[in-house]
């Protein structure tokens, strides 16, 4: 597996580029991306969604260290539902990722003290490149009228979930129309669970992981108004 992981693409979406501050709820990032490391997992043909659990069908390295320990970790421990493997992953996430983030410059960290002894850690882009490309897929992915690659779609399906539509800088019915057409993404790819797996236009086993973990970030959030 090369090129950007799919939660470092969601973070550096949900961050603003020149604040470096994050611009969503701290729990909501935190379950997606834990929610998108598994993802990458199921894209790399890692892990599979059987039985209520998510289940290791080829134990071989990735090539990302994150997904790779997730990997191992699902491996030696007893099955688990999608629902407990975000909460179990969530915690410390965001800081192992920015940290990877920071340490091959594609942002860096400024910490800042406020009141006089609080610390707050801010982490503007410094390399544009890498989210330029996610927001280019997902700009073609909302402006077309067929279904993106399985990893955009899976991207959209997140941000869908996670109601990111203002990190791609869409408010009102802009935002409205975005979250539609990211959920209408979701369900021609059959991620959304209202696609048969015979109708899917991506792989089965990708479409069960991903629907299961959207399901169990929504059900985490609580109900939303749209």
């Amino acid at each position: 597996m090369t090129g950007v992981a799919l939660a470092e693409e969601l973070l550096l979406l949900a961050y603003d580029d020149e604040t470096g501050k994050a611009t969503m709820p701290r729990i909501s990032l935190d379950l997606g991306m834990a929610a998108a490391v598994l993802v990458e997992l199921a894209l790399a043909g890692r892990i599979a969604y059987a039985d209520g659990s998510l289940a290791v069908i080829d134990p071989s390295p990735t090539g990302e260290p994150i997904a790779d320990e997730v990997l191992v970790r699902i491996a030696a421990d007893t099955p688990h539902t999608p629902s407990s493997w975000v909460q179990r992953l969530r915690h410390g996430l965001r800081d192992r990722i920015l940290g990877d983030l920071c340490g091959r410059g594609v942002v860096r960290d400024v910490d800042e003290t406020e009141l006089g002894f609080i610390h707050v850690h801010r982490y503007p882009v410094v390399d544009a490149s890498v989210e330029a490309d996610s927001r280019r897929r997902l700009a073609e992915a909302l402006a077309a009228g067929q279904l993106p690659d399985e990893r955009t779609a899976a991207l959209a399906t997140l941000m869908a979930v996670l109601r990111m539509e203002p990190a791609l800088g869409l408010t009102g019915e802009g935002a409205r129309d975005a979250h539609r057409r990211l959920e209408e993404i979701a369900g021609v790819a059959g991620f959304s669970g209202t696609v048969g797996l015979d109708d899917s236009v991506v792989r089965p086993s990708v479409s069960l992981v991903v629907a299961a973990l959207a399901q169990a970030v929504d059900a985490a959030l609580g109900k939303r108004e749209p």
